[in-house]
């Protein structure tokens, strides 16, 4: 099992022919499926897939491994599926993913649970992986836009209250809706359709121009109530950016802690889905209570030593505190720290380009901040407190975000911290808690990221693997040359962030890449040809041991595509039969004298020679260097093909000799072949023979 299917766990796959059992057998190799079939078919399966067989009927059997699976794939009719599912159908909150192939594998279809289980795209990742056509009906999907109860997933934010089924109608019929987003990746926004519906922030006082919104969508961290009766429908997201710095007597049972972050929330209107992790001194790393609430929410426990804790400037220190554990602070001090430990973990081993490119994108935040709610609330980040009564009307509500803002926040300055610390006591219950609050600047994700490193072969799609195309399809965000991303078009979804940077940027692609999967994003890296010949796969990972990666965080795989010396010569005939090598002229990352002596040992030695990058705009002496050295060693006729943008539409071949090379237009979409001295061209097919025939005599 790939990466990619890990996403989807645990599957099932269902025949019920034997075709259909061959048929899905690739999808449960690679994605690690389960496949389920009935006793006839047994004998169509092979030992590397985990076949299971079902004795009951099909219907009995469905009802049976329903809730055990997040994702089932049935190769059968899909009215019958229908009928099947439907008497175990609950809502899209808890079905799996249902997804239909076709017999003859031309169709997969998204059935139930397209967006929330996720079904649309593992229909998208199944249809690459069987060369087949996916089939997605959804609304959103088909305006281009990511699905508004999908939207934060990615980010790891956390769905809030709202008529998420009312907004997503509004959204489908192209309707204005309003986001008003004060917290969070603002990624997805850069990365809509030209005619996307969304209005950001709010309009001036006065301003008749904008048009009335039919929905809005907040992203924030603190909890609104909306009126049910209200006409306006309103969602919201939370994305993950509460730090809870907890303090605790030892002893302090797990209701309490809970209880008492449960209260905090609650008197200052946070939402709880907004919760990041739980911080603390590491000497209440043990602490049962402690440990026990971040089990069951799922948290991550970060600690502090008492060393570090106590360099935290807070609004409230306490002596008895520090001459207890040798800090003035715990929960302030856990909070502030807790909130600031995942950005430097992502800034640390930065190379300078990084943190020039970081300074660039935070003067663009804080100028789209500028455009959003204003706010008297002050703290480092820029982001507004907005009163949670919302309001109907917009103007009116304007104007209570801006005059009438919640006291809870005012004044605060230490760091990032929302809520100085309160201290909780239970009846009942032992021990004692101390909460505060902090926001960070970025979101927790609790996503561990993938780099998927992709070879896309020679340009069209038919020359991609079937693999290599299911990564980007799945990717959350690709990155890569905008050519390159150019010729991959119609594998790109809806949703996904697309990043296309200069030719002359690799280092920054790979450190942009790296940091997006840090964050907790799948980003696919996309290099032509094979990404492990003159590729973006050796830089990344450099760039990754450079950082000091432990090999797992983030994850990485590496698709292997065809590369363009193999294209080139399959165009040409069979010019590699023998032994070969490729060689690049380009030395913006090699010194020439290295390049040269390798030009020399290769030419004497008769291998025959690839050269990639052979001349540029700026950098033309290098190819009429290359080739004086091969006239050293070679005859003038010795066979070459130039082959330029291969199995492109502009695809240019020439079959000439070495002493004529120089003749041709080369640029560095150009791959040049050049035999050894058995080479030759017979019919305009360049053939280099491997030698049968003088084993056979």
């Amino acid at each position: 099992m790939n990466l990619i299917g890990q996403e989807f766990q645990p599957i099932a796959a269902i025949a019920t022919t034997p075709t259909a059992t061959k048929l899905l057998q690739p999808i449960c190799q690679t994605m690690g499926a389960t496949l389920w079939i009935p006793e006839s078919c047994q004998h169509t399966t092979n030992s590397t897939v985990n076949t299971k067989i079902y004795t009951d009927s099909l219907k009995n059997h469905l009802a049976n491994i329903w809730q055990n699976y997040s994702a089932i794939v049935f190769c059968l009719a899909s009215g019958a599926v229908v009928r099947l599912i439907s008497p175990l159908l609950k809502d899209k909150y808890h079905d799996p993913a249902v997804v239909v192939v076709d017999e003859a594998g031309k169709f997969v279809i998204s059935l139930c649970s397209g967006h929330q289980g996720g079904a649309d795209k593992l229909t998208n990742v199944l249809a690459r992986l069987l060369n087949a056509t996916p089939v997605i009906t959804g609304a959103s999907h088909n305006l281009g836009l990511p699905g508004i109860d999908i939207l934060g997933k990615p980010f790891g934010w956390q769905r809030g209250e709202g008529d998420w089924n009312r907004v997503s109608g509004i959204v489908a019929r192209g309707e204005t809706v309003q986001v008003i987003q004060e917290v969070g990746s603002t990624l997805w926004q850069e990365h809509l359709p030209e005619n996307h519906p969304f209005y950001f922030g709010f309009p001036e006082l006065g301003d008749r121009s904008v048009p009335t919104p039919k929905a809005r969508i907040w992203i924030s961290f603190t909890q609104r109530q909306f009126s049910p009766d209200s006409d306006l429908p309103k969602v919201q997201w939370h994305p993950r950016v509460l730090w809870i710095g907890v303090g605790c007597e030892r002893g302090t049972s797990q209701k309490l802690i809970a209880t008492a972050i449960q209260q905090v929330f609650q008197a200052h209107h946070l939402a709880q889905g907004a919760i990041a992790g739980i911080a603390t001194i590491d000497l209440k790393a043990d602490e049962i209570g402690l440990v026990e609430f971040c089990q069951e929410q799922d948290l991550p426990l970060r600690t502090f030593s008492s060393e570090l804790l106590s360099c935290v400037e807070v609004p409230t220190p306490s002596n008895i505190v520090a001459r207890e554990v040798g800090t003035p602070s715990v929960a302030e001090a856990a909070a502030i720290l807790g909130a600031k430990e995942g950005r430097r973990k992502k800034e640390e081993g930065r190379s300078k380009e990084e943190e020039l490119r970081s300074k660039k994108e935070e003067v663009r935040r804080k100028k789209w901040i500028e455009t959003q709610a204003p706010t008297n609330y002050k703290h480092p980040v820029d982001y507004g407190v907005l009163n949670p009564e919302e309001k109907d009307n917009l103007n009116s509500e304007l104007k209570e975000n801006t005059d009438n803002l919640s006291s809870d926040f005012q004044g605060i300055n230490e760091g990032n911290l929302l809520v100085n610390k309160q201290i909780f006591r239970l009846e009942g219950e032992p021990g004692a808690a101390t909460i505060a609050v902090a926001i960070a600047e970025k979101e927790y994700t609790g996503r561990t990221g993938k780099l998927l490193l992709i070879g896309t072969g020679p340009g069209k799609l038919e020359q991609m693997t079937p693999a290599a195309q299911m990564a980007v399809s799945y990717a959350d965000v690709v990155i890569g040359y905008s050519l390159y991303i150019d010729l991959i078009q119609p594998l790109l979804n809806p949703g996904q962030i697309i990043e296309k940077l200069p030719i002359t940027q690799e280092r920054e692609r790979a450190e942009r890449a790296i940091e997006l999967a840090n964050f907790g994003l799948n980003v696919a890296v996309v290099s032509s040809g094979d990404c492990g010949i003159y590729g973006m796969a050796g830089l990344v990972l450099e760039q990754l041991r450079a950082t000091g990666w432990d090999g797992k965080i983030p994850m990485v795989e590496v698709f292997p595509g065809v590369s363009a010396l193999q294209s080139a010569a399959a165009r040409v005939g069979a010019p590699l039969m023998h032994d070969f090598c490729a060689i690049s002229l380009s030395d913006l990352l090699t010194p020439w004298e290295v390049i040269e002596r390798r030009l020399n040992a290769v030419a004497m030695a008769d291998f025959v020679v690839a050269l990639y990058n052979p001349k540029s705009h700026k950098r033309t002496e290098q190819l009429v260097k290359a080739v004086n050295i091969f006239l050293e060693y070679r005859k003038p006729e010795t066979p070459v093909a130039i082959v330029r943008s291969v199995y492109r539409e502009n695809e240019e071949i020439t079959l000439t000799s070495l002493d004529k090379l120089l003749e041709f237009s080369i640029d560095m979409l150009t791959v040049i072949l050049i035999g050894n001295e058995s080479t030759g061209i017979y019919n305009n097919w360049m053939i280099t023979p491997r030698g049968y025939s003088t084993i056979n005599n």
